[in-house]
């Protein structure tokens, strides 16, 4: 779908990986390795982005870090379109809401980390039917084209689990509060 609004594969790579999680940073060689596009392609749109004010940046060392411009206009607007463009809304509006006491859902995974995958993993947060949450995954997928993974922990087995403590990207999708 996006495909056809965003013609460069490219620019479609760096919204994702920079308007997913806002926290993501990165460097022209890292996303030159992680692309596997040429480092002059992607300068090109990092450039585009920096200069419309939608990214960011600074210097460490030798390196210039890029990062999304959450002040800007339209950050919101363009981070909701990615979670639309990889399903997460659909997943949110027809999982979520009706599967009870649903405390939080966090996004993990390559999407965490702003790479497009074909796998979208989740960590609910809560006291979860199992069974209804099969049937309505089944019914996703199909719709967003992606498998989905999922973890159920309660309040306590989330706060003590190691998860977060394990250099895993973690992003916080809904909360009932």
């Amino acid at each position: 779908m996006i495909e056809t609004l965003i013609s460069s594969k490219t620019r479609i790579k760096l919204l994702l990986k920079f308007f997913l999680n806002a926290k993501t940073t990165s460097y022209l060689r890292g996303l030159e390795q992680e692309f596997g596009d040429s480092s002059n392609s992607i300068r090109v749109e990092l450039n585009r982005f920096e200069k419309a004010g939608m990214l960011s940046s600074y210097n460490q060392g030798n390196k210039k870090f890029f990062k999304a411009n959450t002040e800007h206009p339209l950050y919101k607007e363009v981070h909701n379109i990615i979670l639309k463009y990889i399903g997460v809304n659909d997943i949110i509006e027809k999982v979520v809401e009706r599967l009870g006491k649903v405390n939080r859902v966090f996004l993990t995974g390559s999407f965490a980390k702003g790479i497009d995958g074909r796998i979208i993993d989740l960590i609910f947060e809560g006291d979860i039917d199992k069974n209804y949450l099969i049937q309505l995954i089944e019914k996703v997928e199909p719709i967003i084209k992606r498998k989905i993974r999922y973890i159920i922990y309660t309040k306590k087995e989330l706060e003590i689990s190691s998860f977060k403590e394990e250099g895993n990207d973690i992003l916080l999708l809904w909360s009932k509060e």
